[in-house]
């Protein structure tokens, strides 16, 4: 049998070696120049952007797609970006305008694109330190820079992760093992519980599917009025859980909930975890931008998790993907670790600077710590809590404005820089109302805004993320927002008319 090895060479396509497209020694001038094209792409659409969409539906861009032989390449670089200008760039959603209201995506810090060609060029993976060397180090400083924002103590540590949902689930995954662990020997512990708000996020749930748990280990707890759990039904939901034979895993608490920004009351929720032992996890996936902000003691009662969830491409100005899942106690990481011969052997366990695969649940992993790294050496903590600030002011400043004008009805005080509202119109039509405000907006390519439910009805939602967003934007989207209401209101009035005449 002829081995892999032993096939012949495949003959390159004609005038072309494939190896050109490799950035090495001999791309230089190539990767320089194709790349500051596609930089230069991207600020002129920035500079030409007079809305954050150009309100062109994926439906009309996936026919364009479709057409493309991707096994038919272009003459080069040049012609592939003047492909992507109509098929992407023209009608990317661009969250760095300052009238894209819609969700948790923010505009990007300079620092952090210049790490992002940095990390993709040299491309680390930081599962073991042999494949990083000094990318390893610099992830770990970050992690415990951040644990001591948090203030989780000496002992902590963390891994950085895709996202907040890879981070919740690992974090439960920790409190399932612990739980399990903590079984009586030769026995079971009984059925698995997870507490959490009533409006704590989806992930919750879908990392309680991903960990076998079942239907009904997710118990959602009642909120307040202002959106944050109730301590007294938490406690309710405890005694509960203990009477019928459960065993409470974890306890969710949500500093900064999607739709509200809400801050679950931390100390609180700390100590009743504490008198019945319960793992308390803090998903900080948007409220960790208060970590550098003068609104730092919101977050009170965080530096008693036992695990926590921080997202820096919410709020920290980080292009997509930086985030990271901490834990009080280092060992607790302990309960991924696997040891494979051909990457992280176990006599290399204690070698002085640590494997990060042996805390990750993924193996292969981009260096995005480094997007933090440059951020905080250029613009300082202070100046990333400047921005964060700005927008929560902002939210307080559009919450006025909403709440003074009669065609609105404001849901709650913002907690962060999430606004719920709505037009004020009649019950039986408030639900297309909102969906077709959204469409028109999107359309226009004015506006993005987004839309939650509240008690079964549909509501718009701004969520503020970029410092320029001004009031005056705020205000010429309410006026938008109240014209197109006001004008699908109208139509079936104008549609008797006419068959009145």
């Amino acid at each position: 049998m002829t081995s892999l090895a032993q096939q012949p060479e495949q003959p390159a396509p004609p005038g072309e070696d494939p190896r050109t497209h490799l950035l090495d020694g001999h791309a230089l001038d190539e990767y320089r120049r194709a790349v500051g094209d596609g930089v230069d792409r991207v600020a002129r659409r920035i500079a030409a952007a007079h809305g954050p969409v150009s309100g062109t539906a994926a439906a009309d861009l996936a026919p364009l797609v479709a057409a493309i032989d991707l096994d038919t390449p272009l003459p080069d670089t040049a012609a592939a970006l003047d492909e992507l200008e109509g098929i992407y760039l023209r009608d990317a959603v661009y969250f760095h305008h300052p009238r894209y209201l819609a969700h948790l995506n923010c505009p990007v810090v300079v620092p952090a694109l210049v790490a992002e060609a940095v990390l993709s060029a040299v491309n680390s993976s930081l599962d073991t330190v042999d494949q990083s060397v000094g990318a390893t180090v610099i992830e770990q400083r970050l992690i415990r820079w951040t644990a001591d924002r948090i203030g989780l103590g000496a002992r902590a540590d963390g891994v950085f992760t895709s996202g907040g949902t890879q981070s919740n689930l690992q974090a439960l995954l920790i409190a399932r093992d612990r739980a399990r662990a903590g079984a009586p020997a030769g026995t079971a512990p009984r059925r698995l519980r997870i507490l959490a708000s009533e409006v704590a996020h989806f992930s919750v749930v879908t990392a309680a599917r991903l960990l076998g748990l079942g239907p009904g280990a997710v118990v959602p707890v009642p909120c307040d009025a202002g959106r944050r759990m109730r301590t007294d039904a938490l406690a309710r939901e405890l005694r509960r859980c203990a009477a019928r034979g459960e065993t409470v895993m974890a306890v969710v608490a949500t500093a900064g909930t999607t739709d509200f920004g809400s801050i679950d009351p931390l100390g609180q929720v700390a100590d009743l975890c504490a008198a019945t032992g319960a793992w308390l996890h803090v998903d900080a996936a948007y409220g960790c931008g208060l970590l550098v902000s003068r609104r730092r003691a919101a977050l009170d009662g965080i530096e008693r998790a036992d695990s926590v969830t921080v997202d820096f491409h919410k709020s920290f100005f980080q292009p997509v993907s930086s985030s990271a899942v901490l834990v009080r106690e280092r060992s607790a990481l302990g309960h991924v670790t696997h040891h494979a011969e051909y990457l992280n052997p176990a006599r290399d366990a204690d070698k002085p600077v640590r494997d990060q695969v042996d805390k990750s649940l993924q193996t292969t992993r981009r260096f995005d710590a480094l997007k933090l790294w440059l951020t905080l050496r250029v613009m300082g903590a202070d100046g990333v809590g400047a921005l964060f600030d700005a927008v929560v002011d902002r939210a307080a400043q559009a919450a006025d404005l909403i709440a003074a004008d009669p065609r609105f009805e404001l849901a709650c005080r913002p907690a962060l820089s999430t606004l719920v509202f709505r037009f004020r119109c009649d019950e039986d039509r408030s639900d297309d109302v909102v969906a077709h405000v959204r469409e028109a907006l999107w359309s226009s390519g004015a506006a993005v805004v987004a839309a939650t439910t509240v008690e079964g009805r549909r509501w718009l939602k701004f969520t503020l993320l970029n410092p320029r967003t001004t009031v005056e934007d705020v205000a010429e989207v309410l006026d938008a927002i109240a014209e197109h209401a006001r004008d699908h209101l109208a139509r079936p009035h104008r549609a008797a008319l006419a068959c009145a005449g």
